[in-house]
């Protein structure tokens, strides 16, 4: 390390070069700058570099600045190589930013905490960080990571530094957000009125016209119909600034305290699976209102519907879903290499996912959606048959065919698009005259078909791809209830009992005045005069 050296910025009028170390007017104490450069650990790849500063004006500006670049420097053990990385690191970064040095105790406690030197990280500039790190998270899960951190985490707490997050910051947030929440309704509720106006304004007529413009004018001027931030949103964005922050909690760049796990909000609410029972069909169709965003078909529904689509292309695919329970894009995304006619069994080994409008092929949802699903023998049957169509249409197409080995393909054997699946699916509904539920529903009408027909729910659970019972029980607890009050019923009927008309009659008697043993009636069987009155055996 060399002391503080002297430059300025005087030229040669003959050469036009700088003088450099050899200008007359260095000795002058006052003329020119000061600066210091100071050899930091070689980079990890070996390459050299150092601290450099300069400006001063004066040599002991310069000097003090030395002074804690070396104190810096000798935090470390000489031997400790990790420590010296992480400080000429800091070092180099604050000469390239020209950055004030940081805090020397600061400084000595983060390193020998672990944590990071950095202490001007900011929320955006981790979020970032840590959201490139999850190159292996499904693109379902990084891209609801990505939404919740562009649009809520970055834009409200992106500014704030990492390590002075709290609470308060979070619930700011979050109220925020709730606001928002009541422009967006208020928003909404405007523009349903001016539409809901301008439908009921007739058409004949100049005044009519008149408004009708001046109404379509204000709607134009209106925001679109917005979604408002769900209670059940809020909690997958808190969620994901926890991971978020664990994350750094883990790696020591900041303290080990997480605000996300104490900031409080309204309990969310997952919605129950709900059967279409008489009832609710006959509600829904006089007010076209569903009984719950989550329908199931009763089985004879069901059944319907399967009859409705015999000869379908895409048959073997929907009475899979109906009856194993298999998400979209487990359905769309199935092989023939996963197929066991020998075993009768299908591997759940990859699905096809829709990101934007773009087909990608991955896992399953989760590592317990890999899964071996038993067939029964017709679906069987069926499989054998739609491989043998397959065939066929892969001889017609010729060259055209696009092998991609998938059981459930486009005419020309390309693979299936799931949200098109979905349209078509509400489809064959409507047309079938059934009350509608979602493509996912009819996984959620599987189920509760196992469920009803005695299967255990941990035999359920595995065959749903759910990871623990406990999921299976949530989502499904309302037809739970359902069959646990079946239950209640049957073990009612097991017991043999009078009929209700005799045990009635056996109360109102039991209401009576008894009279005494001995008594004028002559009566001496004051338990069971009754029952024998009655003509009903006492015996035991």
């Amino acid at each position: 390390m060399s002391g503080p050296t002297r430059r300025c910025s005087c030229r040669n009028p003959a050469t036009g070069k700088n003088y450099g170390k050899a200008c007359p007017k260095l000795s002058n104490k006052r003329h020119g700058t000061w600066s210091i450069r100071v050899e930091l650990t070689n980079r990890p790849d070996g390459t050299r570099r150092e601290f450099r500063r300069s400006g001063f004006p004066s040599s002991t500006d310069a000097s003090d600045e030395l002074k804690k670049v070396r104190a810096l420097l000798d935090i470390p053990d000489s031997d400790d190589a990790a420590g010296l990385i992480a400080i000429s690191d800091m070092l180099e970064n604050c000469s390239n930013s020209k950055d004030p040095l940081p805090d020397y105790d600061e400084t000595r406690r983060r390193l020998s905490a672990g944590q990071a030197l950095n202490p001007k990280m900011t929320v955006a500039e981790w979020l970032d960080l840590w959201l490139a790190g999850k190159k292996r998270l499904r693109t379902s899960g990084a891209k609801r990571y990505e939404v919740d951190i562009r649009v809520h985490l970055k834009p409200h707490l992106g500014q704030i530094r990492l390590d002075r997050l709290n609470v308060p910051h979070l619930s700011k947030m979050f109220d925020s957000i709730n606001e928002k929440n009541i422009e967006i309704q208020e928003g909404n509720s405007q523009r349903r009125s001016a539409l809901d106006e301008l439908d009921a304004i007739p058409w004949k007529g100049i005044e009519n016209r008149v408004r009708r413009k001046w109404l379509k004018a204000a709607i134009d001027e209106m925001l679109p119909f917005r979604r408002v931030t769900s209670v059940n949103t809020q909690h997958h964005i808190k969620a994901t600034l926890r991971a978020a922050l664990n994350t750094a909690i883990a790696q020591r760049v900041i303290p080990n305290y997480n605000p996300a796990e104490h900031v409080e909000l309204l309990p969310g609410t997952k919605p129950k699976a709900l059967v279409w029972t008489a009832e609710r069909v006959a509600h829904w169709q006089e007010t076209g209102l569903k009984p719950s965003p989550v329908m199931v078909w009763t089985p004879e529904q069901t059944g319907t519907f399967l009859d409705h689509i015999v000869g379908d292309r895409l048959e073997v695919m929907w009475r899979m879903i109906a009856f194993r329970g298999l998400r979209r894009g487990e359905g769309c995304g199935p092989r023939w290499v996963d197929y066991s006619a020998k075993s009768r069994s299908l591997t759940i080994a990859t699905q096809l996912v829709q990101d934007g409008w773009a087909v990608l092929e991955g896992p399953p949802k989760t590592n317990s959606g890999i899964r071996v699903i038993p067939l029964d023998e017709e679906t069987d049957e069926l499989l054998e048959a739609h491989r043998l169509r397959q065939e066929e249409n892969k001889r017609e197409f010729g060259e055209a065919w696009k092998d991609t080995g998938r059981i459930f393909t486009q005419e020309d054997g390309s693979w299936l698009h799931p949200g098109k699946i979905s349209d078509l699916f509400e489809r064959l509904v409507a047309a079938a005259g059934l009350p509608p539920i979602r493509l996912h529903d009819l996984r959620h009408g599987a189920a509760t078909l196992m469920l009803a027909a005695g299967v255990d729910i941990k035999v359920v659970s595995e065959t749903l791809g759910h990871s623990d019972t406990r999921i299976t029980r949530d989502i499904y607890q309302s037809v739970l209830d359902d069959l646990a009050r079946a239950a209640a019923e049957a073990v009612v009927k097991l017991v043999p009992r009078a009929p209700r008309a005799v045990r009635t009659a056996i109360e109102q008697r039991a209401l009576r005045p008894v009279p005494a043993i001995g008594t004028a009636d002559g009566c001496t069987c004051i338990c069971t005069c009754g029952a024998i009155e009655m003509g009903i055996s006492t015996a035991s």
